[in-house]
């Protein structure tokens, strides 16, 4: 007998955005910066060819949209749609917790008031405060 393997969310997840280039990528999107050249300047480290791939792979999975803004020379910019914005609440939680361990030069703060934020579990439906103690992991 076979047994079918389930993906977990956190996997299927991590299959479209699990290295390390794709989240900075999406980090400097969720941060303005939208052309090739600002997110290689930004992403340091990263080689022309992969951030081009990891744009690509982002554009098909339909998390960010390639749209042209100079015709001679031909150039494009990348915007994050609804499903890219969406990842913005896993780097948030990731850059908060490295805010706490790890060394780094960022913090995720209140445009309005300056003040650094906290990540809050909420019940969808009851619409309350889920302490972390009281989250499990479940089959749907």
């Amino acid at each position: 007998m076979r047994r079918h393997i389930q993906r977990d969310p956190l996997g299927a997840t991590l299959d479209l955005v699990g290295d390390r280039w794709t989240l900075l990528i999406v980090r400097d999107l969720l941060r303005g910066r939208s052309r090739f050249n600002e997110l290689r300047e930004s992403t340091v480290g990263i080689a022309s060819n992969v951030l081009t791939d990891r744009l690509r792979r982002l554009e098909g999975a339909g998390i960010v949209v390639r749209r042209s803004y100079s015709q001679a020379p031909p150039r494009d910019e990348y915007i994050l749609t609804p499903k890219g914005h969406g990842l913005g609440v896993a780097v948030g939680a990731l850059l908060l917790w490295g805010e706490r361990h790890a060394a780094h030069d960022l913090s995720l703060i209140d445009a309005a008031c300056g003040h650094r934020v906290a990540l809050a579990y909420r019940c969808a439906a009851c619409d309350r405060a889920t302490p972390r103690s009281r989250l499990r992991i479940v089959e749907a």
